[in-house]
């Protein structure tokens, strides 16, 4: 399993930059080979990837998110194994530090070369640059999910909070 750890400091605030992640389907426009993130419910997502013509299918599931602090997730099905976590940092009212951590699983011996080339890591350094770049262009987020999720929670997020995609 591979580790990659990437930070960015975006120039919008914590809640921004929070909200704006939360926003999941909107992630292929920001993150190379990500075809499709389809939100099954606040806890779920279906993923279609094509990264060097491999075409990979995948759920996920958050197991712990906290509002403009973390959200940690990790596969449940499909094609590719990994786990991570992003974090957001206030550094000031309109700064944030944004630092992505994910182990990922290799399957396939073109993956596996691809690994031991450093393309995982640079693909997701990217990615982080273009989430930078998509955020600070926009001014603002495109929505929020400020739900809790705990880890152990079997369901729901904290009564009174909007759904997912859901503007607040």
């Amino acid at each position: 399993m591979s580790t990659v750890k990437e930070a960015v400091e975006v120039d919008v605030p914590v809640r921004t930059a929070y909200n704006q992640w939360t926003q999941f389907e909107e992630f292929p426009q920001f993150m190379e080979g990500v075809e499709e993130v389809r939100q099954i419910d606040e806890r779920h997502n279906h993923w279609t990837t094509k990264i060097g013509g491999v075409k990979r299918e995948f759920d996920t599931e958050i197991v712990d998110q906290l509002p403009d602090d973390r959200i940690t997730w990790r596969t449940t099905s499909g094609d590719t194994q990994q786990k991570g976590s992003v974090r957001f940092e206030r550094l000031d009212d309109t700064h944030t530090r944004v630092e992505l951590v994910m182990d990922v699983e290799t399957s396939g011996a073109a993956e596996k070369a691809g690994d031991m080339l450093g393309m995982i890591d640079r693909r997701i350094k990217g990615d982080m640059k273009r989430f930078k770049s998509f955020v600070e262009e926009r001014g603002g987020e495109s929505g929020a999910w400020r739900g809790r999720i705990k880890p152990g929670d079997t369901g729901g997020s904290t009564p009174g909070t909007p759904s997912p995609g859901t503007f607040t």
